[in-house]
């Protein structure tokens, strides 16, 4: 047991991996509570989940968004709560990074101090071993250690399946739900079953986390409370009231820590998203958004009922438009460009450029869908107008009145989205006019909507009517980079 024993780094990354693991389980519920709903298939159609944490029933007599679907979780349970998505993701992927590198650091000095003898086995009589452990703790009695070793047979093979099998698991099924991972690597998806699949296999990695806390702190109790917090705090057994107070001390910092996100996260919700987002754009940046899409789904794939979010503009000029089939709905696009054009649906509609793909799309809250989308490349557009060389921004306006999506959100009137110029370069960036071989509905933002398929569906504006392009998008509304960035605090760039 000299030859392992409990080094400084392996007790400080024990603590550190609590904090991170932690604010990992309460921003993953946050996620959750936006669609509490899961699925085996990637079409996410209403009645076809296997779990629903809701007591929602939505109406059939009109049409419902997913955004009613959401529901409000205390902050006790979720971090922040109450409905703050935008808040539970940056916290989500802050402590995403920390924790890969704290394992990345673990697995490092695992291997370089000789301490992974005492998770991996390396003879198959530790299966025996376990068993009989088994049964010793099931007759109310505890299992000898392995010898010259800190843990018992199933201790050991416990510790084993958590570091090397569930958390790389988890690494691997969250990273299956990226957009931007999705889709360049769409096989990679396949492996798991899909996306949604992914999803539900992601939400069972959270529940065996939740059982291995359990069961690990009864464990610590059986053996000793003080004498194994001594030893993870001072690496040796004395002093056991002191390492219980220290222990205790570090608990309640931890604690400290999950109060103070959710009272900042609730009561100023820009600092944070100004601050996580900075941090985590970066590896975003370095990481997701070179990838490009290279999508193609067969039409057999194509969902039966493809979701909607979002509810279609209500005033009298847009209604008036959708009557006569948009016949004088008109697309400006303008800005910092040499040549400002003006499009009606018929001129778009004749242009050489038509690209078709069937892909699939990703909202922030979690559900998917499979459609075909038909229109004019961005690309094509762009090299029409030709920007000029401090362009680097697109911003699209829509006929959407943003309020009536989020009435208890601070803004109101257009929505409105901003695009780097070099996102709508990629090939399978479209502004679409078709939906599944046929005109786009309505609820999916006919006349024109855009796709982007590396990205959550929410920066995919719909009822399209201007694009400007820019050299800045400071002075638009907050400045954050669309009207959810601004209004619901989400990320600009959302590859994940």
């Amino acid at each position: 047991m000299a030859e392992l024993d409990f080094p400084v780094w392996l007790r400080i990354e024990h603590w550190v991996n609590v904090l991170f693991l932690t604010l990992l389980i309460r921003s993953g519920i946050e996620i959750l509570a936006t669609h509490p709903k899961l699925y085996w298939r990637d079409d996410s159609r209403p009645g076809t989940e296997w779990a629903r944490f809701t007591r929602k029933t939505m109406p059939t007599d009109k049409l419902y968004d997913t955004l009613d679907e959401e529901e409000d979780y205390s902050p006790v349970l979720s971090l922040p709560g109450h409905k703050k998505l935008g808040m539970g993701r940056h916290w989500h992927f802050l402590s995403v990074i920390g924790w890969v590198v704290t394992g990345a650091t673990y697995y490092i000095l695992l291997f370089a101090t000789g301490q992974w003898h005492r998770y991996i086995p390396y003879s198959w009589s530790i299966f025996p071993t376990a068993w009989n452990d088994l049964l010793t703790y099931l007759s109310f009695n505890l299992p000898p250690l392995l010898p010259g070793q800190p843990f018992d047979g199933i201790q050991k093979l416990s510790y084993a399946f958590v570091i090397f099998l569930l958390a790389p698991f988890q690494i691997l099924t969250g990273i299956a739900q990226s957009p931007a991972l999705e889709a360049r690597f769409p096989r990679y998806v396949r492996l798991w079953g899909g996306r949604q699949t992914a999803r539900s296999l992601h939400f069972f990695g959270l529940l065996a986390f939740l059982g291995f806390l359990a069961v690990h702190l009864m464990m610590v109790g059986l053996w000793g409370w003080g004498q194994l917090n001594a030893l993870m705090i001072f690496g040796d057994v004395r002093d056991p009231q002191w390492a219980i107070a220290w222990s205790l001390v570090i608990i309640a910092a931890i604690v400290v820590v999950h109060v103070a996100a959710t009272v900042v996260s609730l009561k100023s919700p820009r600092t944070v998203q100004r601050v996580l987002g900075a941090l985590v754009m970066g590896v975003r940046k370095l990481l997701l958004t070179p990838l490009v899409s290279k999508q193609d789904y067969s039409t057999a794939r194509i969902s039966p009922e493809h979701r909607v979010n979002g509810k279609p503009p209500d005033s009298d000029e847009y209604k008036i438009m959708a009557v006569h089939n948009f016949v004088d709905w008109k697309l400006e696009v303008g800005g910092l460009v040499e040549s400002p054009m003006t499009f009606t649906l018929a001129d778009l509609r004749a242009r050489p450029e038509k690209q078709t793909q069937r892909v699939l799309h990703n909202c922030i809250q979690g559900w998917t869908s499979i459609g075909e989308w038909s229109g004019m490349p961005m690309r094509d557009l762009v090299d029409l107008v030709k920007p000029l060389p401090q362009a680097r921004y697109l911003c699209l306006l829509t006929m959407q009145d943003a309020g009536r999506d989020e009435p208890s959100a601070q803004g109101a009137g257009q929505f409105y989205e901003v695009i780097d110029l070099s996102l709508a370069r990629h090939p399978e960036a479209l502004l679409a006019y078709e939906m599944n071989g046929g005109p786009l509905p309505i609820e999916h933002g006919a006349p024109l909507r855009l796709r982007l398929e590396t990205q959550v569906g929410f920066k995919m504006a719909k009822w399209i009517e201007r694009i400007e392009v820019l050299s800045d998008y400071s002075a638009i509304g907050e400045g954050m980079g669309g009207w959810r960035e601004d209004n619901v605090f989400y990320d600009k760039n959302v590859e994940i």
